[in-house]
Order: structure tokens, then sequence, then C-alpha cells
């Protein structure tokens, strides 16, 4: 498998015990990227798309990238901007976040149609979020979701997680009308079941399978906060109870959730293999601080 995820690769402070924190590299789709890495080791090809600075930091970026096996080749750099910064705060395991990204180099990744559409043709999958589409400026979204319905045509596979922050959009009319138009390109869908309920009034977990066009093949997996997870695949819909976990930090359970699925139907396992698989993962990671936990 050739695996390329797109968004944007950030600083993360986590506190430890205080007054320190830590400082590591983490963001949506690259966590993601990170876990499948992990999962598939020599297996699969794993490359990261996004735009960078030409800073010191950006520089840390791209080496712990590269240490990670994560490809890097297909990184523009911006010689004005810098990468985004955010701090996680905890209380009783759930987390809250404070960003720093307004001059974000990864705002411009899709400013190049040709860079885009070749790392888009090196890959057999690629993985897009919400968070990815809500960064960058209106016209960019256009090429970037244009591209990835291109490169479905041509036989590579889309993989696509809402991830719902209302908070990075121009407002929530916009935020739904894009989301839904990323979906109608995707071939994997990977939405969290609280966030749909609020920003798209879902009643149900079918409900919100459907709407992301489960009855028209697309494979659609509703996490539910490590509750419930409705699975609906290859035109069959299945309600599977997950035992409930208290966690450390739920930074990137989701990311790491939908890491274990994608290798799992990668390797042709099982809907139900692939949901242990993921649960698992992701349970690992809200064991511990921060996103890759």
């Amino acid at each position: 498998m050739r695996f390329l995820a797109i968004g944007e690769a950030m600083l993360e402070l986590s506190e430890q015990a205080p007054p320190l924190w830590a400082m590591n590299v983490a963001g949506d789709t690259f966590n993601t990227a990170w876990h499948v890495k992990r999962l598939c080791g020599d297996t699969a090809e794993v490359a990261y798309f996004t735009c960078l600075g030409c800073d010191p930091f950006s520089d840390r970026i791209a080496q712990f990238l590269q240490d990670s096996g994560v490809q890097t080749g297909f990184i523009r750099r911006d010689p004005v901007r810098g990468p985004g910064l955010y701090a996680i705060s905890l209380h009783e395991g759930e987390r809250s976040f404070t960003y720093w990204r307004d001059r974000s180099a990864a705002k411009l990744l899709a400013d190049d149609g040709a860079a885009l559409a070749a790392a888009l043709g090196w890959a057999d999958m690629a993985y897009v979020s919400g968070i990815t589409l809500a960064i960058l400026a209106p016209e960019a979204r256009d090429r970037l979701i244009a591209a990835l319905a291109e490169a479905r045509g041509q036989g590579v596979r889309i993989a696509f997680d809402p991830n719902l922050r209302p908070r990075l959009w121009e407002d929530h009319a916009t935020m739904c009308a894009v989301v839904q138009r990323a979906a109608a390109v995707a071939d994997i869908i990977l939405p969290s079941f609280e966030d749909e309920a609020t920003y798209f009034g879902d009643i149900s977990l079918e409900a919100c399978a459907r709407r992301y066009g489960s009855a028209e093949g697309r494979e659609v997996v509703v996490k539910n906060g490590g509750q419930d997870v409705l699975l609906a695949v290859e035109g069959c819909e299945t309600l599977v109870p997950l035992a409930p976990v208290v966690p450390v930090d739920t930074t990137g359970a989701g990311d790491a959730f939908n890491a274990g699925w994608i290798v799992g139907r990668s390797l042709g396992l099982s809907a139900e293999a692939c949901l242990t698989r993921a649960h698992d993962l992701a349970r690992q990671v809200i064991s511990r601080k921060g996103a890759l936990g």
C-alpha cells in the first residue's frame, strides 16, 4: 500500500508534571499517517503532503516525519510562513485546545495543483479530514476536492474523516456543505457521532451513516466516543457494543482508530476484525498523554 495523508503537521505542547511541558509533532491526518506506518512497517509506503516553512521548527517537523518512516518528498516549503502550534488542556481525561495557526504554511498546501496531482498519482489510498479542508481558502478547497475526485477516478481509494471543528470555518453552513462535498468523493468515511449529531442533527448512528452515503456503497464507520460503533460495510449495518474505557487523554483517539481501520481493511480483514484492531489502538493512545500516546 502507498498511503498519502494530506493535512497539517503541527507543534504540540502537552503538559507533563507542572510546570513542565513537552513539545511533540501532531495533527489529525499526521497522527493517522504515523500510526499507519507503525502498524505496517516496511509493508507499506507512507507519505505526508503539506506545506511547511523554512524555519528551524519546520525542519524539526520534517525530521520527525523522516525519523518516523514517513516520506517527506511531497512537502512544499514557504519562505514566509511557519508551522502551527497548539497546546492541550486536560480535565478528567477530556481535552481542549488552544491554537496558534493563523500564519501556518499548511494553509497553502493545495495552492500548487501540479504538486497535489503528482502526490495523488503516487498513492493507492489518500486520506484527508475536515480540518484539512477547513484551514484552506475556498478556492483551494475546491482544488483539493476536485483533485481527490480525479484521483478516485484513476483508482485511488479516498478515506475521509469529517472531523468537524466549527471554529476553523467561516460559518456552520459552509462547514456542512464542504464536508458533504468531500464525503461524496470518498470511499471510506469515518465520522464521530457526537459531532455529527450536534452540527448535522443526526438522530442516530444509522442516520449519520445513511447521510454519508452508506446506501450508495460507501464504507461508513460511525465512531461514538468509545461506546457502540456502527459499521456500514458492503450494504450491511452492524451495531457493535464496546466496553467503556477511562481515558488519561483522549487527544488523537479517533486518529488512531482510523489508522487501525484503514490498515485492517487494506489487509482484507473482516469489518469486525478491523474494529477490534482500531479500538485496541485507540485504547492505547488514550492511556497516555499526547496525540500519539
